[in-house]
């Protein structure tokens, strides 16, 4: 199996490590290829999302690195695009000129009843008070809200992936413990992945945050659905340090392995193919 990850943050949005350093420690642990995905910009003021006057500035950095590594490992510039409404997606022309090698379509804000939007990918402490104080405390809203924005997203196309496709999961379940298991949730997800299926989309499993709480998105309880759906899976740790970007990796493998999973999707000379493990 080739090492890959394409998904990870640098100090361009809301990292903490030099792409330079991912890069090395990348290769140090034998990957074959890897991306970074900054945040891309956003019509609002946010402290997580890359401005937009220092793109131009993150792609010269990695054509740079790119040479630099060349014939050590595939080096591959991607953007992580938050889907803010039909003006504001992967599919958008800003989005779709840049000279990106593939793009990442995710859900971080949603709107509330009023329909001013919020940042609701925060710690499980903050998620609790902003449903409280900013969606009048209706988590049944905030999870339908989500999974519609991502099914629009998805709908309207422009990227190469979907970004951690049911994380609302945890932060949701901080707030309401058994709500994953209900049934209007386990229709509506299942709807969900029957429609990417439908689209024939790529998902990322991301493993960010298997090492402190044991999940996954999707939840590893979703995964035979994605085997029977035949959906194609991209396996990425969304590291924001190096020291992270193979977290999980062992575990998700074997658990996509023990489902009936023999192979993911990565990237080699600048095209999708199947990578078996």
């Amino acid at each position: 199996m080739n090492l890959t990850n394409y998904h990870s943050h640098t100090p361009y949005c809301d990292g903490r490590s030099n792409i330079e350093e991912f890069i090395a420690t990348a290769l140090f642990w034998g990957f074959s290829s890897y991306g970074v995905s900054p945040h891309s910009p956003i019509p609002y003021t946010s402290s997580c999302n890359m401005l937009r006057e220092r793109v131009d500035e993150y792609i010269l950095e990695m054509d740079m690195l790119k040479k630099k590594y060349e014939g050590e490992i595939e080096i591959y510039t991607g953007m992580e695009i938050d889907y803010l409404g039909k003006e504001w997606n992967a599919a958008n022309s800003y989005f779709q000129t840049l000279p990106l090698d593939y793009r990442i379509a995710s859900v971080h804000f949603i709107p509330n009843q009023e329909g001013e939007y919020h940042d609701i990918d925060g710690s499980a402490s903050k998620f609790v008070a902003l449903v409280d104080k900013h969606y009048k405390g209706d988590i049944k809203y905030v999870v339908e809200t989500y999974f519609e924005n991502m099914i629009n997203m998805i709908d309207l196309g422009g990227f190469d992936f979907v970004g951690h496709p049911d994380k609302v999961s945890m932060n949701a379940s901080a707030y309401s413990p058994t709500i994953t298991e209900s049934k209007w949730y386990k229709d509506l997800i299942q709807d969900y992945f029957r429609f990417i299926a439908h689209k024939g989309a790529v998902l990322e499993v991301n493993t960010k945050a298997y090492s402190k709480s044991s999940f996954l998105f999707p939840n590893v309880q979703h995964f035979k659905t994605l085997k029977e759906l035949n959906i194609p899976l991209v396996v990425n740790s969304d590291a924001h340090v190096p020291s992270l970007m193979k977290s999980g990796f062992k575990e998700t493998y074997a658990l996509l392995k023990e489902i009936g999973f023999r192979s993911t999707m990565q990237l080699y000379k600048g095209k999708w193919i199947e990578n078996p493990f």
